[in-house]
C-alpha cells in the first residue's frame, strides 16, 4: 500500500501536469473565451486553482506565497490584489484577467513543485495536526490537502471543458 505522502505528490503531479497541458498552445484570447456571459475562462480557471492551492499549501506550512515570494504577482501583472485568490470574485473581476500560457506556465510549474515537495515530506501524523479549528470539526491537515486536490480538479474538468468548446 502506498503512504499517504506518496497518493498526495502524484494527486498534485497530475493536477499540475494537466494544468500545463489543458493551457499548451492556448493564445490570450483563448484563455479569456467565455462560452456564456458569465462563465469561467479557462485562464482565469487554471490561475484560480493554482494561486488558490499556492495560498492554502504555503499557509499550511507556515511559508509565504510563492504568489508574492517568487514575485508572480509582479510578472503576471493580474488586475488583482496580491492577496487575491479569486474567491468570491464577481463576474467582471473573473473577465478582466488577461494572460498568456507562455506567462502562466512558470507559475503552476513552481506551484506543482512547492506543493509536491511539501507533501512528499509528510507523514501519516502530520496529515491529524489541526489546520483550522473554525470549523466543527475542526480541520486537519489531510483533510485540508484533500480538499485543495478536490477543488482544484474540479477548476481543472471546467477548464477541459471550455477548453473543447474553442471555436
Amino acid at each position: 500500500m502506498a503512504a499517504a505522502a506518496d497518493v498526495l505528490s502524484d494527486a498534485f503531479g497530475r493536477i499540475r501536469d494537466s494544468s500545463l497541458l489543458v493551457i499548451d498552445g492556448l493564445s490570450p484570447d483563448d484563455l479569456s473565451h467565455r462560452v456564456g456571459p458569465d462563465a469561467n475562462p479557462i485562464g482565469w480557471l487554471v490561475w484560480h486553482l493554482t494561486r488558490s492551492q499556492d495560498a492554502q499549501v504555503a499557509s499550511a506550512q507556515g511559508a509565504e506565497d510563492l504568489w508574492t515570494a517568487e514575485g508572480f504577482a509582479r510578472q503576471l501583472a493580474v488586475p488583482y490584489d496580491d492577496d487575491a485568490t479569486g474567491y468570491g470574485q464577481s463576474s467582471e473581476e473573473v473577465g478582466a484577467l488577461r494572460i498568456g500560457a507562455r506567462e502562466l506556465d512558470p507559475y503552476i510549474r513552481a506551484v506543482g513543485e512547492f506543493t509536491i515537495a511539501y507533501v512528499s515530506g509528510l507523514t501519516d501524523a502530520d496529515l491529524d495536526r489541526v489546520v483550522d479549528e473554525s470549523w466543527d470539526p475542526p480541520v486537519t491537515l489531510g483533510v485540508r490537502l484533500v480538499s485543495i486536490a478536490a477543488d482544484s480538479l474540479k477548476h481543472l474538468g471546467q477548464a477541459e471543458y471550455v477548453r473543447g468548446l474553442l471555436p
